[in-house]
């Protein structure tokens, strides 16, 4: 339909995203899909028991603003044992309406018209708009394969008075790098005495391998009181869908945060809040889970072991990266393109990572997939 009214886009630069263009491409060739970052074998039948129990009671109409009474003790009761902070349960955590939610809160609430954000690329694909959406300046530092080790010193360099957060993602999607003791130690000295907010995307939590430890924001006293943290649900019970996940931050800082989270959801599902409350009561299902993919990466790691891939070791997260530059010359987006009507598996390039589409000739699988699908994919990889 046509419409007289004159368009000024707000978010000029974005446009249909590569994984929309991957998706209809891998549709329509049938292409074997390791390149959503989203689990394709079922989340627990106790968790499903639970919604519908949930709905069955009544359980249908708008839940508290800022979660769940029990689900909201069960995250505090969490953090507290794994990461040793304790936050006030009703004024210092937030169930949103998925991690995505909690993110574009955060930064709508404490970014302001002038501010600069520092955001490290390659980064996930929503960061840079929600921080541009504010009228704020993303202050954009590169990481460099096959590491993807910040660059401390640059980030000390590029403060200024007018930075106001930095954004965080550990473990990381794309490169499946963690954070370290000593990367905190720096971000700690970086930091004190400023006002800058540290926004941590924590999503992936519980999904560290090689008995590594997760450096929470929330596991480091002077950090915890300058972050917010945000993690998901979906991510950590298999169900995406579902679109929960919480913050966690000061209250002075979460005051601000609930005052757009009320006008932009009010409030997450409510019978997935019962059921999330429920499982949460049983642990082993998040301590379990790094083992759980662990097993995964190493299936896929091994069964690609004969690939002319060059495999980029993965410490975090659902995903591996994979170097074609001593194969070709072409583009990674060729590349992911040529893998798909040619060799039917689906991956997705680390450029679109990039605001200015940095190739270093390196793609994303992901191991988030039930085991026949892993061994498939890597078979057609093999051939290349």
């Amino acid at each position: 339909m046509h419409t007289p009214i004159a368009q000024r886009s707000k978010l000029p630069h974005v446009g249909t995203t590569i994984f929309t263009v991957i998706g209809q491409l891998a549709a329509k060739h049938q292409a074997i899909n390791l390149s959503q970052g989203a689990p394709n074998f079922p989340c627990s039948a106790d968790l499903i028991r639970h919604a519908h129990e949930a709905m069955q009671a009544g359980h249908n109409q708008y839940a508290p603003m800022s979660g769940l009474p029990a689900l909201r003790q069960a995250i505090v009761d969490k953090v507290e044992a794994l990461y040793g902070q304790g936050y006030d349960v009703d004024s210092e955590v937030t169930v949103m309406a998925s991690a995505s939610e909690a993110l574009f809160s955060a930064v709508t609430a404490l970014v302001h018209e002038g501010d600069e954000v520092i955001v490290f690329e390659p980064a996930f694909d929503s960061y840079i708009p929600m921080i541009e959406l504010q009228g704020a300046t993303p202050v954009v530092i590169k990481l460099a394969a096959p590491d993807f080790a910040i660059p401390w010193d640059e980030v000390a360099a590029r403060i200024t008075p007018r930075t106001r957060m930095l954004l965080l993602n550990t473990p990381h999607n794309p490169t499946g790098t963690v954070l370290s003791a000593a990367d905190v130690a720096r971000l700690e000295a970086i930091t004190e005495g400023t006002d800058i907010v540290v926004l941590s995307d924590e999503v992936y939590e519980h999904v560290v391998f090689d008995g590594e430890l997760h450096h929470s924001m929330s596991r480091h006293p002077k950090l915890a009181a300058r972050s917010v943290v945000v993690t998901s649900f979906g991510k950590t019970f298999h169900v995406t869908g579902w679109r929960v996940g919480y913050c966690l931050a000061p209250q002075a800082l979460m005051d601000e945060i609930r005052k757009v989270h009320q006008f932009a959801m009010f409030a997450a599902d409510t019978p997935m809040q019962y059921a999330l409350a429920k499982l949460m009561a049983e642990p082993q299902h998040y301590l379990g889970l790094s083992a759980f993919y662990q097993q995964k990466r190493d299936l896929l790691s091994q069964a690609l072991a004969d690939s002319p891939l060059q495999l980029i070791p993965s410490r975090g997260s659902f995903f591996l990266l994979a170097s074609f530059a001593h194969l070709s010359d072409e583009s990674d987006s060729s590349f992911v393109q040529r893998l798909i009507t040619e060799h039917g598996v689906a991956t997705i390039p680390v450029s679109a990572f990039y605001r200015d589409g940095t190739d270093q000739r390196v793609i994303r699988l992901s191991f988030a997939k039930d085991e026949a699908t892993l061994l498939a994919g890597a078979e057609r990889l093999c051939r290349i």
